[in-house]
Protein backbone atom coordinates (compact mmCIF):
# COMPACT_ATOMS: atom_id res chain seq x y z
CA UNK A 1 0.00 0.00 0.00
CA UNK A 2 1.41 3.07 -1.14
CA UNK A 3 1.75 5.95 1.38
CA UNK A 4 3.64 9.09 2.27
CA UNK A 5 4.04 10.37 6.03
CA UNK A 6 2.94 13.99 6.52
CA UNK A 7 2.12 16.68 8.57
CA UNK A 8 -1.06 18.75 9.17
CA UNK A 9 -0.97 22.31 8.28
CA UNK A 10 -4.56 23.12 9.29
CA UNK A 11 -8.14 23.48 7.81
CA UNK A 12 -9.97 25.81 5.04
CA UNK A 13 -12.35 25.60 2.43
CA UNK A 14 -12.49 25.42 -1.35
CA UNK A 15 -15.38 26.05 -4.14
CA UNK A 16 -16.31 23.01 -6.18
CA UNK A 17 -17.74 23.58 -9.84
CA UNK A 18 -20.78 23.49 -8.98
CA UNK A 19 -20.15 26.62 -6.52
CA UNK A 20 -20.69 24.65 -2.90
CA UNK A 21 -18.21 25.42 -0.09
CA UNK A 22 -16.40 21.91 0.77
CA UNK A 23 -14.33 21.80 4.08
CA UNK A 24 -10.70 20.10 3.44
CA UNK A 25 -7.67 19.91 5.43
CA UNK A 26 -4.48 20.71 4.16
CA UNK A 27 -1.42 18.27 4.69
CA UNK A 28 2.25 18.53 3.88
CA UNK A 29 2.74 15.19 2.12
CA UNK A 30 6.47 14.11 1.89
CA UNK A 31 9.33 14.79 0.38
CA UNK A 32 9.70 11.35 2.53
CA UNK A 33 13.59 9.78 2.40
CA UNK A 34 13.73 5.75 1.84
CA UNK A 35 15.70 5.06 5.06
CA UNK A 36 15.58 0.79 4.83
CA UNK A 37 13.92 -1.75 2.23
CA UNK A 38 12.42 -4.87 4.28
CA UNK A 39 12.84 -7.87 2.02
CA UNK A 40 11.83 -11.69 2.69
CA UNK A 41 15.34 -13.05 2.25
CA UNK A 42 16.37 -10.51 5.30
CA UNK A 43 13.57 -9.48 7.46
CA UNK A 44 10.76 -12.28 6.54
CA UNK A 45 8.25 -9.84 5.29
CA UNK A 46 8.67 -6.89 2.45
CA UNK A 47 8.04 -3.14 3.02
CA UNK A 48 9.51 0.09 2.66
CA UNK A 49 10.80 2.16 5.89
CA UNK A 50 10.41 6.31 5.07
CA UNK A 51 11.63 8.82 7.45
CA UNK A 52 10.18 12.72 7.46
CA UNK A 53 10.93 15.67 9.03
CA UNK A 54 14.97 16.47 9.83
CA UNK A 55 16.17 15.96 13.53
CA UNK A 56 18.82 17.78 15.21
CA UNK A 57 22.28 15.65 14.73
CA UNK A 58 22.50 16.14 18.16
CA UNK A 59 19.79 14.95 19.69
CA UNK A 60 19.98 11.36 17.95
CA UNK A 61 21.22 8.79 18.72
CA UNK A 62 24.80 7.16 17.54
CA UNK A 63 22.78 4.08 16.48
CA UNK A 64 19.87 6.30 14.78
CA UNK A 65 22.61 8.64 13.07
CA UNK A 66 24.07 5.49 11.48
CA UNK A 67 21.24 4.12 9.99
CA UNK A 68 20.30 7.12 8.63
CA UNK A 69 23.67 7.59 7.13
CA UNK A 70 23.13 4.33 4.89
CA UNK A 71 20.15 5.79 3.23
CA UNK A 72 22.79 9.25 2.72
CA UNK A 73 20.44 11.60 4.39
CA UNK A 74 20.00 12.94 7.99
CA UNK A 75 18.45 11.92 10.57
CA UNK A 76 14.77 11.90 10.77
CA UNK A 77 11.89 12.67 13.67
CA UNK A 78 9.52 10.37 12.27
CA UNK A 79 9.50 6.73 10.99
CA UNK A 80 6.74 4.62 9.21
CA UNK A 81 6.77 1.42 7.43
CA UNK A 82 4.63 0.94 4.40
CA UNK A 83 4.11 -2.88 3.28
CA UNK A 84 3.25 -3.94 -0.12
CA UNK A 85 4.24 -0.34 -1.80
CA UNK A 86 3.14 0.35 -5.43
CA UNK A 87 6.46 1.09 -6.64
CA UNK A 88 10.04 -0.49 -7.17
CA UNK A 89 12.21 1.73 -4.44
CA UNK A 90 16.29 1.94 -3.58
CA UNK A 91 17.59 2.90 -0.66
CA UNK A 92 18.07 6.92 -0.35
CA UNK A 93 15.18 7.86 -3.14
CA UNK A 94 13.30 10.60 -2.75
CA UNK A 95 9.32 9.87 -2.58
CA UNK A 96 6.97 13.10 -3.06
CA UNK A 97 3.50 14.29 -3.48
CA UNK A 98 2.91 13.48 -6.83
CA UNK A 99 2.22 9.88 -6.21
CA UNK A 100 -1.30 11.44 -5.19
CA UNK A 101 -3.89 12.31 -7.71
CA UNK A 102 -6.62 14.68 -7.63
CA UNK A 103 -9.72 12.56 -7.12
CA UNK A 104 -8.60 9.81 -5.92
CA UNK A 105 -9.18 8.23 -1.96
CA UNK A 106 -7.03 8.10 1.10
CA UNK A 107 -7.25 7.09 4.12
CA UNK A 108 -5.03 9.14 6.84
CA UNK A 109 -4.25 8.34 10.26
CA UNK A 110 -3.51 10.20 13.06
CA UNK A 111 -3.34 10.59 17.12
CA UNK A 112 -6.45 12.19 17.65
CA UNK A 113 -6.62 15.49 20.15
CA UNK A 114 -6.04 14.15 23.64
CA UNK A 115 -8.66 15.66 26.20
CA UNK A 116 -7.69 14.75 29.54
CA UNK A 117 -9.69 13.44 31.90
CA UNK A 118 -13.63 13.72 31.49
CA UNK A 119 -16.82 12.47 32.50
CA UNK A 120 -19.26 9.84 31.52
CA UNK A 121 -21.27 12.52 29.36
CA UNK A 122 -18.95 14.16 27.67
CA UNK A 123 -16.71 10.85 27.20
CA UNK A 124 -19.71 8.41 26.56
CA UNK A 125 -22.72 10.81 25.69
CA UNK A 126 -24.70 9.78 28.81
CA UNK A 127 -27.47 11.47 29.02
CA UNK A 128 -27.88 12.83 32.76
CA UNK A 129 -30.29 13.87 34.90
CA UNK A 130 -32.98 15.27 31.84
CA UNK A 131 -32.83 11.75 30.32
CA UNK A 132 -32.04 9.84 33.18
CA UNK A 133 -30.78 7.13 31.21
CA UNK A 134 -27.99 5.54 34.29
CA UNK A 135 -29.80 5.45 37.51
CA UNK A 136 -28.87 8.50 38.72
CA UNK A 137 -31.74 10.63 41.19
CA UNK A 138 -30.15 13.59 41.51
CA UNK A 139 -26.93 14.62 40.16
CA UNK A 140 -26.79 15.94 36.84
CA UNK A 141 -23.25 14.58 35.53
CA UNK A 142 -22.80 11.18 37.74
CA UNK A 143 -22.51 7.68 36.18
CA UNK A 144 -25.09 6.05 38.08
CA UNK A 145 -24.83 2.52 38.81
CA UNK A 146 -22.10 0.28 37.50
CA UNK A 147 -22.81 -3.08 39.01
CA UNK A 148 -24.76 -5.29 41.87
CA UNK A 149 -23.36 -5.79 45.11
CA UNK A 150 -23.42 -9.93 45.95
CA UNK A 151 -23.02 -10.72 42.37
CA UNK A 152 -20.67 -10.31 40.64
CA UNK A 153 -19.15 -8.15 43.08
CA UNK A 154 -17.05 -6.01 40.67
CA UNK A 155 -17.54 -4.04 38.18
CA UNK A 156 -16.72 -5.72 34.76
CA UNK A 157 -13.62 -4.52 32.26
CA UNK A 158 -15.11 -2.22 29.68
CA UNK A 159 -17.60 -0.70 32.03
CA UNK A 160 -18.05 3.01 30.69
CA UNK A 161 -16.55 5.61 33.63
CA UNK A 162 -14.95 8.25 33.77
CA UNK A 163 -11.30 8.75 32.12
CA UNK A 164 -8.58 9.93 29.79
CA UNK A 165 -9.94 10.75 26.34
CA UNK A 166 -8.35 11.05 23.10
CA UNK A 167 -4.75 10.74 22.25
CA UNK A 168 -6.08 7.86 20.27
CA UNK A 169 -4.27 6.25 16.88
CA UNK A 170 -7.48 7.22 14.34
CA UNK A 171 -7.70 6.34 11.08
CA UNK A 172 -10.13 8.23 8.82
CA UNK A 173 -10.87 6.30 4.99
CA UNK A 174 -11.98 7.43 1.58
CA UNK A 175 -10.95 10.92 1.90
CA UNK A 176 -10.94 12.89 -1.61
CA UNK A 177 -7.85 14.60 -2.76
CA UNK A 178 -9.00 17.68 -3.85
CA UNK A 179 -5.47 19.32 -4.90
CA UNK A 180 -2.12 18.40 -4.63
CA UNK A 181 0.23 21.45 -5.15
CA UNK A 182 3.28 19.23 -5.97
CA UNK A 183 6.03 22.68 -5.84
CA UNK A 184 5.10 22.74 -2.19
CA UNK A 185 4.45 19.53 -1.12
CA UNK A 186 1.04 20.53 0.04
CA UNK A 187 -1.98 17.84 -0.29
CA UNK A 188 -5.70 18.74 0.35
CA UNK A 189 -8.32 16.63 0.90
CA UNK A 190 -12.17 16.79 1.68
CA UNK A 191 -12.90 16.70 5.23
CA UNK A 192 -11.06 16.60 8.46
CA UNK A 193 -8.52 14.33 9.39
CA UNK A 194 -7.53 13.35 13.68
CA UNK A 195 -5.00 15.41 15.48
CA UNK A 196 -3.88 18.98 16.64
CA UNK A 197 -2.22 21.53 13.78
CA UNK A 198 1.61 20.29 13.46
CA UNK A 199 1.09 16.92 14.15
CA UNK A 200 2.13 13.93 11.99
CA UNK A 201 0.03 12.12 10.19
CA UNK A 202 0.08 8.82 7.60
CA UNK A 203 -1.06 8.95 4.22
CA UNK A 204 -2.33 6.16 2.53
CA UNK A 205 -4.06 5.23 -0.95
Amino acid sequence: MSGLIGRKIGMTSLFDENGKNIPCTVIEAGPCVVTQVRTNEVDGYEALQLGFDDKNEKHSTKAALGHFKKAGTVAKKKVVEFKEFATEQKLGDLIDVSIFEEGEFVDVQGVSKGKGFQGVVKRHGFGGVGQATHGQHNRLRAPGSVGASSYPSRVFKGMRMAGRMGGDNVKVQNLRVLKVVSEKNLLVVKGCVPGHNNSYVIIQK
